[in-house]
């Protein structure tokens, strides 16, 4: 089950796999720590399992568009679906409209397998190569 754990931004495994979405750049972590405590700013969920945290998602919720900021798992969890998982349970949960990501070549094949378009941005940063990353949710 996934629930909302900005609560716990100083909980060192919450840091810890909050560390493996920002790059380990302490100015990039204190930043995004901070974005997670702002009122109304993002959204930080985890996923637990036996209660052990596997994994988070951050997230920047509007009314109808759910926008990824940062998704880790444990390393010795990774390939095991978490990932998916939880961007299918938050999609369930906050029912957006529309859901964001960005990311770079090593992860667009994992968000290509949920289903979302994948749109080049270009070279953001030098060498690198940026995509968007877009699932567009089917009304019922």
């Amino acid at each position: 089950m996934i629930k909302e754990i900005s609560s716990r931004l100083d909980d060192l495994e919450v840091k810890e796999l909050l560390a493996y979405a920002v790059f380990p750049d302490p100015e990039r972590m204190d930043q995004a720590v901070e974005a997670y405590r702002k009122p109304n700013g993002l959204d930080l969920y985890g996923y637990e399992e036996d209660d052990v945290l596997v994994g988070i998602i951050g997230v920047d919720a509007s009314e109808d568009e759910l926008t990824i900021k940062h998704i880790a798992v444990t390393p010795e969890n990774r390939g095991k679906d978490y990932g998916r998982g939880m961007i299918l349970e938050l999609m369930l949960q906050l029912k957006p409209v529309r859901v964001i990501a960005e990311t770079d070549e090593e992860f667009v094949g994992f968000y290509r397998s949920i289903g979302f378009e994948i749109y080049s941005l270009g070279e953001l940063y030098p060498g690198v190569e940026r995509y968007r990353c877009v699932y567009e949710v089917e009304e019922e």
